[in-house]
Protein backbone atom coordinates (compact mmCIF):
# COMPACT_ATOMS: atom_id res chain seq x y z
CA UNK A 1 0.00 0.00 0.00
CA UNK A 2 1.39 3.67 -1.11
CA UNK A 3 1.71 6.42 1.71
CA UNK A 4 -0.56 7.89 -0.40
CA UNK A 5 -3.22 5.33 0.13
CA UNK A 6 -2.39 5.38 3.47
CA UNK A 7 -3.32 8.94 3.96
CA UNK A 8 -5.99 8.53 1.82
CA UNK A 9 -7.74 5.85 4.16
CA UNK A 10 -7.06 7.39 7.52
CA UNK A 11 -8.61 10.51 5.72
CA UNK A 12 -11.61 8.10 5.39
CA UNK A 13 -11.44 7.35 8.68
CA UNK A 14 -11.73 10.17 10.09
CA UNK A 15 -14.30 11.45 7.78
CA UNK A 16 -16.43 8.08 8.74
CA UNK A 17 -15.80 8.71 12.60
CA UNK A 18 -17.11 12.71 11.90
CA UNK A 19 -20.28 11.16 10.67
CA UNK A 20 -21.01 8.81 12.98
CA UNK A 21 -20.38 11.71 15.52
CA UNK A 22 -22.93 13.39 13.97
CA UNK A 23 -25.33 10.83 13.76
CA UNK A 24 -25.02 9.92 17.82
CA UNK A 25 -25.03 13.58 18.54
CA UNK A 26 -28.72 13.75 16.41
CA UNK A 27 -29.88 10.35 18.62
CA UNK A 28 -28.84 12.53 21.79
CA UNK A 29 -30.51 15.58 20.79
CA UNK A 30 -33.78 13.41 19.88
CA UNK A 31 -34.00 11.65 23.52
CA UNK A 32 -33.21 14.45 25.48
CA UNK A 33 -35.95 16.86 22.99
CA UNK A 34 -38.30 13.93 24.36
CA UNK A 35 -37.67 13.74 27.83
CA UNK A 36 -37.06 17.92 27.80
CA UNK A 37 -40.84 18.38 26.43
CA UNK A 38 -42.33 15.10 28.47
CA UNK A 39 -40.92 17.04 31.54
CA UNK A 40 -42.56 20.79 30.23
CA UNK A 41 -45.63 18.99 29.86
CA UNK A 42 -46.36 17.09 32.44
CA UNK A 43 -44.47 18.84 35.20
CA UNK A 44 -48.00 18.56 37.81
CA UNK A 45 -47.98 14.95 36.88
CA UNK A 46 -44.92 13.87 37.96
CA UNK A 47 -44.77 15.90 40.95
CA UNK A 48 -40.69 16.29 40.83
CA UNK A 49 -38.69 19.32 41.07
CA UNK A 50 -39.10 19.98 37.44
CA UNK A 51 -37.51 23.47 37.03
CA UNK A 52 -33.78 22.44 37.84
CA UNK A 53 -34.64 18.96 35.50
CA UNK A 54 -35.52 21.07 32.81
CA UNK A 55 -32.51 23.34 32.95
CA UNK A 56 -30.19 20.28 33.29
CA UNK A 57 -31.92 18.59 30.07
CA UNK A 58 -31.93 22.46 28.46
CA UNK A 59 -28.65 23.10 29.56
CA UNK A 60 -26.99 19.47 27.51
CA UNK A 61 -29.15 19.90 24.47
CA UNK A 62 -27.53 23.48 23.90
CA UNK A 63 -24.21 21.93 24.80
CA UNK A 64 -25.03 18.73 22.02
CA UNK A 65 -26.29 21.24 19.59
CA UNK A 66 -22.58 23.43 19.97
CA UNK A 67 -20.89 20.16 19.53
CA UNK A 68 -23.05 19.16 15.87
CA UNK A 69 -22.20 22.63 14.70
CA UNK A 70 -18.34 22.06 15.76
CA UNK A 71 -18.33 18.73 13.79
CA UNK A 72 -20.33 20.20 10.86
CA UNK A 73 -18.22 23.37 10.69
CA UNK A 74 -14.13 22.08 11.56
CA UNK A 75 -12.01 22.45 8.61
CA UNK A 76 -9.36 19.98 9.41
CA UNK A 77 -10.39 15.86 10.08
CA UNK A 78 -10.02 14.51 13.49
CA UNK A 79 -7.24 12.47 14.33
CA UNK A 80 -7.45 9.18 16.35
CA UNK A 81 -6.52 10.44 19.38
CA UNK A 82 -8.82 13.52 18.95
CA UNK A 83 -11.36 10.97 17.90
CA UNK A 84 -11.03 8.79 21.27
CA UNK A 85 -10.55 11.94 23.69
CA UNK A 86 -13.81 13.44 22.20
CA UNK A 87 -15.74 10.16 22.46
CA UNK A 88 -14.56 9.80 26.14
CA UNK A 89 -15.75 13.37 27.41
CA UNK A 90 -19.18 12.57 25.41
CA UNK A 91 -19.88 9.32 27.51
CA UNK A 92 -18.61 10.67 30.40
CA UNK A 93 -20.73 13.82 29.89
CA UNK A 94 -23.79 11.34 29.71
CA UNK A 95 -22.99 9.18 32.09
CA UNK A 96 -22.41 12.51 34.60
CA UNK A 97 -25.62 13.83 33.07
CA UNK A 98 -28.00 10.35 33.65
CA UNK A 99 -26.40 10.75 37.58
CA UNK A 100 -27.62 13.89 38.17
CA UNK A 101 -30.73 13.65 37.09
CA UNK A 102 -31.37 10.86 38.89
CA UNK A 103 -30.31 12.05 41.94
CA UNK A 104 -32.66 15.53 41.53
CA UNK A 105 -35.47 13.68 40.53
CA UNK A 106 -35.26 10.95 43.59
CA UNK A 107 -37.18 8.13 42.21
CA UNK A 108 -37.44 4.34 41.92
CA UNK A 109 -38.67 4.49 38.23
CA UNK A 110 -35.75 6.41 36.86
CA UNK A 111 -37.02 7.14 33.15
CA UNK A 112 -33.31 9.12 32.79
CA UNK A 113 -31.66 5.83 32.46
CA UNK A 114 -32.49 5.18 28.74
CA UNK A 115 -29.58 8.29 28.17
CA UNK A 116 -26.79 5.52 29.01
CA UNK A 117 -27.86 3.67 25.75
CA UNK A 118 -26.02 6.39 23.58
CA UNK A 119 -22.72 6.00 25.21
CA UNK A 120 -22.59 2.07 25.23
CA UNK A 121 -23.37 2.25 21.31
CA UNK A 122 -20.96 4.75 20.97
CA UNK A 123 -18.16 2.92 22.87
CA UNK A 124 -19.26 -0.27 20.78
CA UNK A 125 -18.26 2.20 17.55
CA UNK A 126 -15.15 3.77 18.76
CA UNK A 127 -13.34 1.26 21.04
CA UNK A 128 -12.38 -2.22 21.41
CA UNK A 129 -14.91 -5.19 23.27
CA UNK A 130 -13.34 -4.74 26.50
CA UNK A 131 -13.74 -1.41 27.02
CA UNK A 132 -17.52 -1.89 25.74
CA UNK A 133 -18.34 -4.33 28.75
CA UNK A 134 -16.73 -2.15 31.07
CA UNK A 135 -19.05 1.11 29.78
CA UNK A 136 -22.18 -2.13 30.04
CA UNK A 137 -21.25 -2.93 33.36
CA UNK A 138 -21.02 1.12 34.64
CA UNK A 139 -24.33 1.21 33.07
CA UNK A 140 -25.45 -1.53 34.63
CA UNK A 141 -23.93 -1.04 37.70
CA UNK A 142 -25.33 2.75 38.36
CA UNK A 143 -28.58 0.80 37.43
CA UNK A 144 -28.88 -1.44 40.32
CA UNK A 145 -27.02 0.78 42.95
CA UNK A 146 -29.57 3.47 42.72
CA UNK A 147 -32.54 0.86 43.32
CA UNK A 148 -30.75 -0.66 46.17
CA UNK A 149 -29.69 2.90 47.52
CA UNK A 150 -33.12 4.60 46.66
CA UNK A 151 -34.78 1.55 48.63
CA UNK A 152 -31.73 1.88 51.81
CA UNK A 153 -33.53 5.49 52.20
CA UNK A 154 -37.27 4.54 51.02
CA UNK A 155 -37.57 1.08 52.84
CA UNK A 156 -39.59 -1.58 52.08
CA UNK A 157 -38.00 -2.57 49.35
CA UNK A 158 -39.82 -3.92 45.86
CA UNK A 159 -38.32 -7.12 44.14
CA UNK A 160 -39.93 -6.33 41.27
CA UNK A 161 -38.28 -3.26 41.00
CA UNK A 162 -34.76 -4.92 41.01
CA UNK A 163 -36.62 -7.31 38.42
CA UNK A 164 -37.09 -4.33 35.85
CA UNK A 165 -33.75 -2.74 36.58
CA UNK A 166 -31.91 -6.46 36.04
CA UNK A 167 -33.94 -6.89 33.02
CA UNK A 168 -32.75 -3.66 31.87
CA UNK A 169 -29.10 -4.45 32.65
CA UNK A 170 -29.87 -7.49 30.40
CA UNK A 171 -30.29 -5.32 27.84
CA UNK A 172 -27.89 -3.28 27.38
CA UNK A 173 -25.75 -6.23 28.02
CA UNK A 174 -26.96 -7.64 24.96
CA UNK A 175 -27.36 -4.61 22.26
CA UNK A 176 -23.51 -3.36 23.99
CA UNK A 177 -22.23 -7.07 22.88
CA UNK A 178 -24.02 -7.27 19.79
CA UNK A 179 -23.60 -3.45 18.31
CA UNK A 180 -19.59 -4.22 19.06
CA UNK A 181 -19.89 -7.21 16.93
CA UNK A 182 -22.19 -5.59 14.10
CA UNK A 183 -19.50 -2.74 13.95
CA UNK A 184 -16.58 -4.82 14.31
CA UNK A 185 -17.26 -6.98 11.41
CA UNK A 186 -18.22 -4.11 9.62
CA UNK A 187 -14.57 -2.96 9.86
CA UNK A 188 -13.49 -6.30 9.14
CA UNK A 189 -15.21 -6.35 6.36
CA UNK A 190 -13.97 -2.74 5.49
CA UNK A 191 -10.40 -4.14 5.96
CA UNK A 192 -10.62 -6.92 3.74
CA UNK A 193 -12.33 -4.43 0.68
CA UNK A 194 -9.77 -2.41 1.27
CA UNK A 195 -6.94 -4.85 1.08
CA UNK A 196 -8.48 -6.37 -2.21
CA UNK A 197 -9.01 -3.09 -3.49
CA UNK A 198 -5.47 -2.58 -3.18
CA UNK A 199 -4.14 -6.00 -4.35
CA UNK A 200 -6.92 -4.96 -7.64
CA UNK A 201 -5.36 -1.52 -8.34
CA UNK A 202 -1.66 -3.34 -7.75
CA UNK A 203 -2.98 -5.76 -10.71
CA UNK A 204 -4.03 -3.34 -12.63
CA UNK A 205 -1.28 -1.19 -12.30
CA UNK A 206 0.72 -5.00 -13.31
CA UNK A 207 -1.40 -5.40 -16.33
CA UNK A 208 -0.98 -1.84 -17.67
CA UNK A 209 2.67 -2.07 -17.17
CA UNK A 210 2.98 -5.36 -18.75
CA UNK A 211 0.65 -4.49 -21.44
CA UNK A 212 2.65 -1.31 -22.06
CA UNK A 213 6.05 -3.74 -22.79
CA UNK A 214 3.66 -5.81 -24.43
CA UNK A 215 2.84 -2.73 -27.09
CA UNK A 216 6.47 -1.54 -27.25
CA UNK A 217 7.80 -4.84 -28.22
CA UNK A 218 5.35 -5.14 -30.74
CA UNK A 219 6.17 -1.69 -31.98
CA UNK A 220 9.65 -2.32 -31.72
CA UNK A 221 9.18 -5.90 -33.90
CA UNK A 222 7.20 -4.25 -36.35
CA UNK A 223 9.35 -1.35 -36.90
CA UNK A 224 12.71 -4.18 -37.18
CA UNK A 225 10.54 -6.10 -39.85
CA UNK A 226 9.58 -2.93 -41.68
CA UNK A 227 13.49 -1.69 -41.70
CA UNK A 228 15.17 -4.92 -42.29
CA UNK A 229 13.54 -5.47 -45.53
CA UNK A 230 14.82 -2.36 -46.92
CA UNK A 231 17.99 -2.11 -45.96
CA UNK A 232 18.33 -5.62 -46.82
CA UNK A 233 18.12 -4.63 -50.59
CA UNK A 234 20.26 -1.77 -50.06
CA UNK A 235 22.48 -3.41 -48.85
CA UNK A 236 22.55 -6.25 -51.43
CA UNK A 237 22.03 -3.76 -54.22
CA UNK A 238 25.17 -1.60 -53.73
CA UNK A 239 27.16 -4.73 -53.25
CA UNK A 240 25.91 -6.14 -56.79
CA UNK A 241 26.74 -2.57 -57.88
CA UNK A 242 30.31 -1.98 -56.60
CA UNK A 243 31.70 -5.75 -57.91
CA UNK A 244 34.20 -5.23 -60.28
CA UNK A 245 32.80 -7.31 -63.02
CA UNK A 246 29.19 -5.89 -62.58
CA UNK A 247 27.29 -4.89 -66.25
CA UNK A 248 26.64 -0.91 -66.84
CA UNK A 249 23.20 -1.83 -66.82
CA UNK A 250 22.73 -3.90 -64.15
CA UNK A 251 24.38 -1.63 -62.26
CA UNK A 252 22.64 0.92 -63.21
CA UNK A 253 19.61 -1.26 -61.81
CA UNK A 254 20.90 -1.95 -58.37
CA UNK A 255 21.53 2.06 -58.38
CA UNK A 256 17.93 2.17 -58.91
CA UNK A 257 16.87 -0.49 -56.23
CA UNK A 258 19.11 1.23 -53.96
CA UNK A 259 17.16 4.78 -54.59
CA UNK A 260 13.55 3.51 -54.32
CA UNK A 261 14.57 1.40 -51.65
CA UNK A 262 15.81 4.09 -49.80
CA UNK A 263 12.95 6.05 -50.08
CA UNK A 264 10.18 3.63 -49.07
CA UNK A 265 12.53 3.84 -46.28
CA UNK A 266 12.33 7.51 -45.85
CA UNK A 267 8.51 7.15 -46.20
CA UNK A 268 8.30 4.38 -43.54
CA UNK A 269 10.86 6.51 -40.63
CA UNK A 270 8.10 9.88 -41.43
CA UNK A 271 4.85 7.40 -41.08
CA UNK A 272 5.98 6.35 -38.02
CA UNK A 273 7.11 9.76 -36.64
CA UNK A 274 4.24 10.64 -37.05
CA UNK A 275 2.27 7.72 -35.31
CA UNK A 276 4.59 7.84 -32.63
CA UNK A 277 5.03 12.00 -32.18
CA UNK A 278 2.10 13.11 -33.49
CA UNK A 279 2.03 17.56 -33.28
CA UNK A 280 -0.37 19.07 -31.46
CA UNK A 281 -3.63 20.18 -32.15
CA UNK A 282 -4.44 23.46 -34.00
CA UNK A 283 -7.73 24.03 -34.84
CA UNK A 284 -8.90 26.83 -37.15
CA UNK A 285 -12.37 27.29 -39.07
CA UNK A 286 -12.40 24.65 -42.05
CA UNK A 287 -15.30 23.50 -44.45
CA UNK A 288 -15.76 19.90 -44.45
CA UNK A 289 -17.24 20.24 -48.22
CA UNK A 290 -14.40 22.09 -49.56
CA UNK A 291 -12.29 19.41 -47.72
CA UNK A 292 -13.34 16.19 -49.13
CA UNK A 293 -13.63 17.77 -52.63
CA UNK A 294 -10.43 18.56 -52.50
CA UNK A 295 -9.06 14.74 -51.38
CA UNK A 296 -11.66 13.58 -54.14
CA UNK A 297 -9.77 15.90 -56.81
CA UNK A 298 -6.28 14.75 -55.92
CA UNK A 299 -6.96 10.99 -55.91
CA UNK A 300 -9.15 10.70 -58.72
CA UNK A 301 -6.12 10.09 -60.98
CA UNK A 302 -5.12 7.30 -58.89
CA UNK A 303 -8.14 6.06 -58.81
CA UNK A 304 -9.11 6.47 -62.61
CA UNK A 305 -5.96 3.80 -64.19
CA UNK A 306 -8.92 1.29 -62.29
CA UNK A 307 -12.04 2.72 -63.35
CA UNK A 308 -13.02 3.61 -60.02
CA UNK A 309 -15.32 6.61 -59.42
CA UNK A 310 -13.91 8.84 -56.72
CA UNK A 311 -17.53 10.99 -55.57
CA UNK A 312 -17.87 13.93 -52.37
CA UNK A 313 -21.59 14.13 -51.46
CA UNK A 314 -21.45 16.73 -49.15
CA UNK A 315 -23.58 19.67 -50.36
CA UNK A 316 -24.04 21.68 -47.25
CA UNK A 317 -21.23 23.85 -45.83
CA UNK A 318 -20.49 22.59 -42.63
CA UNK A 319 -18.18 24.74 -40.57
CA UNK A 320 -15.85 23.03 -37.92
CA UNK A 321 -12.60 23.78 -36.50
CA UNK A 322 -10.34 21.60 -37.05
CA UNK A 323 -6.79 20.84 -37.58
CA UNK A 324 -7.19 21.07 -41.16
CA UNK A 325 -3.70 19.36 -42.05
CA UNK A 326 -3.98 16.23 -39.82
CA UNK A 327 -7.79 15.58 -40.93
CA UNK A 328 -6.77 16.09 -44.28
CA UNK A 329 -3.67 12.93 -44.23
CA UNK A 330 -6.22 10.95 -42.09
CA UNK A 331 -8.66 11.17 -44.61
CA UNK A 332 -6.22 10.89 -47.16
CA UNK A 333 -5.15 7.41 -45.82
CA UNK A 334 -8.56 5.92 -45.79
CA UNK A 335 -9.51 6.80 -49.09
CA UNK A 336 -6.32 5.50 -50.42
CA UNK A 337 -6.60 2.63 -48.95
CA UNK A 338 -10.48 2.44 -50.21
CA UNK A 339 -9.34 2.94 -53.48
CA UNK A 340 -6.55 0.13 -52.92
CA UNK A 341 -9.88 -2.17 -51.62
CA UNK A 342 -11.73 -1.53 -54.62
CA UNK A 343 -12.31 -3.65 -57.72
CA UNK A 344 -11.94 -2.49 -61.17
CA UNK A 345 -15.05 -0.25 -61.97
CA UNK A 346 -15.95 -0.03 -58.18
CA UNK A 347 -16.59 3.02 -56.58
CA UNK A 348 -15.20 5.47 -53.47
CA UNK A 349 -17.62 7.86 -51.76
CA UNK A 350 -17.12 10.35 -49.31
CA UNK A 351 -19.50 11.89 -46.99
CA UNK A 352 -20.26 13.59 -43.67
CA UNK A 353 -23.16 14.31 -41.49
CA UNK A 354 -23.63 16.27 -37.81
CA UNK A 355 -25.48 15.66 -34.52
CA UNK A 356 -24.64 18.16 -31.55
CA UNK A 357 -21.34 18.44 -31.26
CA UNK A 358 -20.32 15.56 -32.98
CA UNK A 359 -19.24 15.43 -36.57
CA UNK A 360 -18.86 12.39 -39.15
CA UNK A 361 -16.80 11.37 -42.24
CA UNK A 362 -17.44 8.31 -44.19
CA UNK A 363 -15.68 7.26 -46.44
CA UNK A 364 -17.31 4.19 -48.40
CA UNK A 365 -15.51 1.89 -50.89
CA UNK A 366 -17.41 -0.80 -52.83
CA UNK A 367 -15.08 -3.53 -52.26
CA UNK A 368 -15.18 -6.74 -50.12
CA UNK A 369 -15.83 -7.50 -46.69
CA UNK A 370 -12.56 -7.44 -44.18
CA UNK A 371 -12.36 -11.24 -43.14
CA UNK A 372 -13.16 -11.47 -39.28
CA UNK A 373 -9.45 -12.77 -38.37
CA UNK A 374 -8.75 -8.91 -39.70
CA UNK A 375 -11.01 -7.37 -37.35
CA UNK A 376 -9.06 -7.22 -34.75
CA UNK A 377 -6.43 -5.76 -35.56
CA UNK A 378 -6.77 -3.40 -38.22
CA UNK A 379 -5.93 -0.37 -36.22
CA UNK A 380 -2.69 -1.78 -34.53
CA UNK A 381 0.60 -0.08 -36.11
CA UNK A 382 2.50 -2.51 -38.63
CA UNK A 383 -0.71 -4.51 -39.39
CA UNK A 384 -1.57 -4.64 -43.35
CA UNK A 385 -2.63 -6.51 -46.11
CA UNK A 386 -1.41 -5.08 -48.97
CA UNK A 387 2.41 -6.03 -49.80
CA UNK A 388 3.88 -2.57 -50.00
CA UNK A 389 1.96 -1.05 -47.37
CA UNK A 390 3.51 0.08 -43.75
CA UNK A 391 0.56 -0.47 -42.32
CA UNK A 392 0.45 2.47 -40.20
CA UNK A 393 -2.49 4.53 -41.79
CA UNK A 394 -4.93 3.00 -39.93
CA UNK A 395 -3.22 4.00 -36.60
CA UNK A 396 -2.28 7.30 -37.96
CA UNK A 397 -5.52 8.58 -38.97
CA UNK A 398 -7.25 7.03 -35.83
CA UNK A 399 -5.04 8.96 -33.66
CA UNK A 400 -5.69 12.10 -35.40
CA UNK A 401 -9.06 11.52 -34.67
CA UNK A 402 -9.06 10.88 -30.91
CA UNK A 403 -6.49 14.32 -30.69
CA UNK A 404 -9.56 15.95 -32.09
CA UNK A 405 -12.17 14.41 -29.19
CA UNK A 406 -13.42 11.64 -31.36
CA UNK A 407 -12.58 8.08 -32.77
CA UNK A 408 -12.15 5.89 -36.33
CA UNK A 409 -14.77 3.07 -36.86
CA UNK A 410 -15.53 0.10 -38.91
CA UNK A 411 -19.35 1.15 -38.98
CA UNK A 412 -19.93 -0.90 -42.35
CA UNK A 413 -18.18 -4.43 -43.25
CA UNK A 414 -20.17 -6.60 -46.08
CA UNK A 415 -19.50 -6.91 -49.39
CA UNK A 416 -19.74 -4.43 -51.74
CA UNK A 417 -19.92 -1.30 -48.76
CA UNK A 418 -17.24 -1.18 -46.18
CA UNK A 419 -17.21 2.10 -44.80
CA UNK A 420 -14.80 3.78 -42.20
CA UNK A 421 -16.34 6.81 -39.96
CA UNK A 422 -14.36 9.40 -39.05
CA UNK A 423 -15.80 11.13 -35.42
CA UNK A 424 -14.83 14.74 -34.48
CA UNK A 425 -15.77 16.79 -31.64
CA UNK A 426 -16.42 20.21 -32.64
CA UNK A 427 -15.72 21.46 -29.29
CA UNK A 428 -11.86 21.01 -28.05
CA UNK A 429 -13.04 20.38 -24.23
CA UNK A 430 -11.94 16.53 -24.77
CA UNK A 431 -8.80 17.04 -26.09
CA UNK A 432 -5.60 16.58 -24.32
Amino acid sequence: MTTDTVYADKAAQGDGFARHKVIFCIITLCVLGMLLSLHVQFAAVLGEPSVPVIGLLGIAFVLTIAELLWLRQRSSRLTDREARIESCISIAVIFALTAVLTYVTNRDENPYFVLLAIPILQCAYSFRLLATILTIAAADSMIMFWIWHFFELHPPARPTQFLDGGMLCAVYLIMGVLAWLLVNQLKTNQLKLRHNLDVLRATRERLIAEEKFAAIGRLASGVAHEIRNPVAMISSSLSTAIYPGTDPEEREEMFAIAARESKRLESLTADFLTYAKPSPVKRSPALINDLLSYIAAVTRAHAASRAITITSEVTDDLLVEIDSPQIEGAILNLVLNAIDATPNGGFVRLSASSAEDLLSIHVEDSGSSIPDPDLAQIFEPFFTTKPTGTGLGLAIARGAAIAHGGDLLLTNNRDGCVTFSLTIMRSTANEA
